[in-house]
């Protein structure tokens, strides 16, 4: 394994650790995929790059193009021009893809055979989980920019998936935002300490004043 791969398996594993929240925050409140999304497998935390696939409407075509395409860690990130609950993936594509080392699946639209796919233990996010099938007959593109819930995944883009969501950091970014992450984990660790010992946040952050000072003024 050469040392690249070696940094950016840390890389993920760290913004793995850090989790939606403190990435989302650090990062100043970018790269919220701002859908409800269901954890296929609740309690799994993964990042890694973006493998994005674009479908055509209510088609999985481009899905099953884009097996061929996965790399070990990789999240593939799927999406259609209009989000509708048509299953996209089900038992026979996850096999696919567990198969070729996808780190987890993000799904703007559906997933079916929830069951079996938990078994399967790859974790998925998907904005719904029902049967309705997709057809196999509309090109769509692969490895080209997306937006899903209002952010624009490009291939590399690193996402990170929690049962808080989803967040991405564009590649560009990488370095400050992991740095930004740290500081924001310790910060809230000097925090946390402060509150074990009784203290209010409503006095450390400065809000009894603006609270309590309106209400005096008012």
């Amino acid at each position: 394994m050469t040392d690249k791969l070696i940094n950016e398996a840390d890389i993920y594993a760290r913004f793995a650790e850090y989790g939606v929240a403190t990435v989302y925050e650090a990062s100043g409140r970018q790269g919220l995929v701002n859908i409800p999304l269901i954890p296929v497998i609740p309690g799994r935390t993964v990042a890694g790059p973006a493998l994005t696939v674009l479908c055509g409407q209510g088609d999985n075509l481009m899905v099953h193009a884009a097996m061929a395409h996965v790399k070990p860690g990789d999240i593939i990130v799927m999406t259609m021009p209009e989000p509708a609950p048509v299953a996209l993936i089900g038992e026979l594509l996850v096999t696919q893809a567990k198969v070729r080392g996808a780190a987890g699946i993000l799904v703007d639209a559906a997933v079916r055979d929830v069951d079996v796919l938990r078994k399967m233990g790859l974790p998925i996010w998907t904005r719904y989980v029902r049967v309705l099938g997709a057809t196999k007959t509309k090109l769509g593109a692969i490895n080209e920019p997306v937006t899903v819930g209002g952010t624009s995944i490009s291939p590399g883009d690193i996402v990170i998936m929690d049962d808080d969501g989803a967040v991405v950091v564009a590649a560009a970014r990488v370095t400050e935002v992991l740095s930004a992450s740290q500081a924001r984990v310790d910060r809230e660790a000097k925090l946390r300490a402060k509150l074990e010992q009784g203290a209010l946040s409503y006095d450390l952050h400065g809000l009894r004043a603006l609270v309590e000072g309106k209400q005096a003024s008012g």
